[in-house]
């Protein structure tokens, strides 16, 4: 298929894509999401997602690697390399990306390995528990309201692809929970159960909350279980996507066993 050529800056699709690409949340308006670089549009290809457009430098378009990646689009078009740096919200732009369309909203669904994000707000924090619960067997990530974008450009790139692996589902109010009968488990400084010691149930839902103020105290009371996380080098906390990494681990650890 030959590639329609853009040329000008001010066309549609490249003033859409510029919104996309740096603006956190302009995929809820748009209903697309954009992915730059190979690896990302790899890791959406390898789970199936279909991909109705693909961009790309002449650069991309003659690299044999690259080619394939377009190819697997319903419509590819090339553009001049400065017009794809316009687009990009990165310092090194790549030479592709895809234009997905957004998953279509769900709900939170019963029995799964889950995730709750409550008011987690930095974006590499959240893509890095993403990427942490694929890796570790969580099936499923719920976010509640003040939780950064979950399709945001920035939680994708610290994604690393864990984004397609995943059930997610954002802008949900903790009465929303009600239908996930799960037990859920949280951590803290102040739990007397340790992590490794602790009996933790199997599915639950992992807890972790706001970077400076941690989990909401109306969330925590819904919790079937606290636990620490010991830390003999003496410093007051971890960082929410190392514990939620700990945490995961734990669960993938005994699940295994």
């Amino acid at each position: 298929m030959t590639p329609r050529v853009i040329t000008s800056r001010d066309n549609p699709l490249l003033v859409r894509l510029r919104k996309l690409a740096q603006t956190p949340a302009a995929y809820r308006k748009a209903g697309q999401v954009w992915l730059e670089g190979d690896h990302l549009c790899r890791a959406a290809l390898a789970r199936g997602v279909p991909v109705p457009l693909a961009l790309g430098t002449e650069a991309a378009f003659d690299d044999p690697a690259l080619q394939p990646l377009l190819a697997a689009a319903a419509e590819q078009v090339l553009l001049p390399a400065p017009l794809f740096a316009g687009i990009s919200g990165l310092e090194s732009p790549a030479t592709m990306g895809f234009v997905l369309d957004l998953p279509a909203a769900s709900a939170p669904q019963d029995g799964l390995a889950t995730v709750v994000l409550d008011g987690v707000q930095d974006a590499g924090n959240v893509g890095s528990v993403l990427r942490s619960a694929s890796a570790l067997g969580a099936r499923q990530v719920l976010a509640l309201q003040g939780t950064a974008a979950l399709w945001s450009p920035k939680v994708l790139r610290a994604g690393m692809g864990a984004h397609f692996n995943l059930r997610l589902v954002e802008g949900l109010t903790l009465a929303d929970l009600d239908a996930l009968h799960l037990p859920l488990v949280a951590t803290s400084s102040y739990a007397s159960a340790v992590l490794a010691e602790a009996a933790l149930p199997a599915p639950c839902g992992w807890v972790f909350g706001h970077e400076g103020q941690g989990v909401s105290a109306a969330l925590m009371q819904r919790c079937a279980l606290t636990v620490c996380i010991p830390q003999p080098g003496g410093e007051e906390s971890l960082n929410v996507a190392a514990a939620a990494a700990i945490c995961l681990y734990e669960s993938a650890r005994r699940a295994g066993q």
